[in-house]
């Protein structure tokens, strides 16, 4: 009973051999590997194949005969990070016809081949809620993807425990208010418009439940109404802009009266409210601004809204917005909020499992379990240190980052000409120096 065994060098001959190895599993051997469910494990072993987790454990798990091993004494694996709040690919929201748009889909602006999803690979996201902009009351559907290889936005797409592929964005707060006709004036307008959208989508609701599955009595097709009355069904989350405290109680009060699932987007005064959001039991999807500027009403954003939300018992998460804040430093994102009071478990678990929670994905993302998808990270030291890369991104069993590859290394440290029409030349040119040296 021979096995394979290969050393941990990242050279590209040795990544290329990897990535084709899906006929044998593959064991990573070594590695301090936090599972996110259970404690840390040091000295651990990770068992993939197929694309899912097989086992993971300490050293002296039972390793498959036919398995390649790969040696990973010294570095740190955790779970893929998930992006709640997301630009990339250049989604595309509702335009100036109207301010409720819930019939628009970002599937059909997405670019899947965008140079945005191998920046997000290289800070070690593997999934992201793609959305469209805030500049609406409700601007459209959302776009649950995985950072997979594909041509088609098809082949990014995950399904949810729903059988959905994303949610619906709303927003309110200054962003909506627009002051051009068909967009309110104020917050209470901007409620109040909201209010009357939902309504004429429980009519509808209601009508398509007397019928009773005859056609004759079904109501005349509307693409807006179907939209919403997955949300009032609960399939369908909202996940919803908002910023002051008073904006927060209000997403909160329509989500109430309306009895849709919701998360709050970004809730720069959630520390002011805390205790009202637990009470509420509604998920945060929160960000990390580490640079003055923005708008006024994120002015009093504070870096312990994470310790805040954590001491209070919101279940939440943190997103990037990107290109808010960058795709790159996620974990970043995570380290600030523990620096400021955070437990570090509760940072893991904003970083993995709970965006997993608020997009439906808890079953195959966001821990390493047996049985999830293989997707997960391999760093060089300690997640929240500033010393620290991500090495190797994993997603589904198949690598899709590796620092070690100079085209991808140039995502991961590049600037903006990285993702500018030059980037071919850039990647040579990185390559060839690579190679003289």
């Amino acid at each position: 009973m021979k096995i394979k065994f290969v050393l941990f060098n990242f050279c590209l001959l040795i990544g290329s051999f990897l990535a084709n190895a899906q006929d044998h599993p593959l064991v990573f051997k070594g590695a301090l590997i936090y599972p996110i469910t259970g404690p840390a494990i040091p000295n651990g072993i990770l068992v993939l194949a197929k694309g899912r987790i097989v086992a993971i454990g300490p050293s002296g798990t039972a390793i498959p005969a036919d398995a390649t091993l790969v040696d990973v004494t010294g570095k740190t694996i955790m779970p893929g990070i998930v992006d709640t709040h997301s630009h990339l690919g250049g989604p595309e929201g509702g335009d100036n016809s109207a301010a409720l748009n819930p019939e628009v889909r970002v599937l059909d602006a997405v670019d899947p081949s965008s140079d945005g999803f191998h920046k997000a690979l290289s800070g070690g996201i593997t999934t992201i809620n793609v959305m469209p902009g805030s500049g609406h009351l409700m601007s459209g559907q959302t776009i649950y993807l995985k950072m997979r290889e594909g041509k088609k936005i098809e082949d990014l797409l995950v399904i949810n425990e729903k059988g959905l592929y994303g949610g619906m964005k709303m927003a309110n707060g200054i962003n909506p208010m627009r002051g051009i006709s068909g967009f309110p004036g104020t917050r209470a307008k901007s409620a109040s418009m909201v209010r009357e959208l939902f309504i004429k989508a429980r009519e509808y609701q209601q009508k398509i439940e007397r019928a009773g599955g005859d056609s004759s009595k079904l109501p005349e097709r509307d693409l807006r109404m179907e939209a919403l009355r997955e949300v009032l069904e609960g399939k369908r989350i909202v996940h919803f802009h908002t910023h002051k405290a008073n904006d927060i109680l209000t997403a909160i009060r329509l989500s109430k009266e309306f009895d849709f699932r919701v998360v709050l987007h970004h809730v720069s005064e959630a520390w002011k409210v805390a205790d009202e959001i637990a009470k509420a039991n509604v998920p945060c999807s929160i960000i990390n601004i580490d640079a003055p500027g923005g708008k006024l009403e994120a002015m009093n954003f504070s870096l312990r809204n994470g310790a805040s939300l954590e001491k209070a018992g919101v279940l939440f998460g943190f997103h990037t917005d990107d290109g808010i804040t960058d795709s790159r430093f996620l974990l970043r994102s995570a380290a600030l909020s523990v620096r400021e009071g955070m437990s570090r478990k509760g940072a893991m678990e904003a970083l993995t499992i709970n965006g997993a929670r608020m997009l439906d994905l808890a079953t195959r993302i966001g821990s390493l379990e047996p049985g999830k998808d293989a997707d997960f990270l391999v760093l060089n030291g300690d997640p929240f240190s500033v010393y620290t890369h991500v090495e190797q991104t994993w997603v589904e069993g198949i690598k899709r980052f590796d620092y070690a590859v100079p085209a991808d290394k140039a995502f991961a440290v590049g600037g903006y000409r990285v993702y500018s029409t030059e980037r071919t030349e850039f990647h040579q040119q990185d390559e060839e120096e690579n190679d003289n040296n």
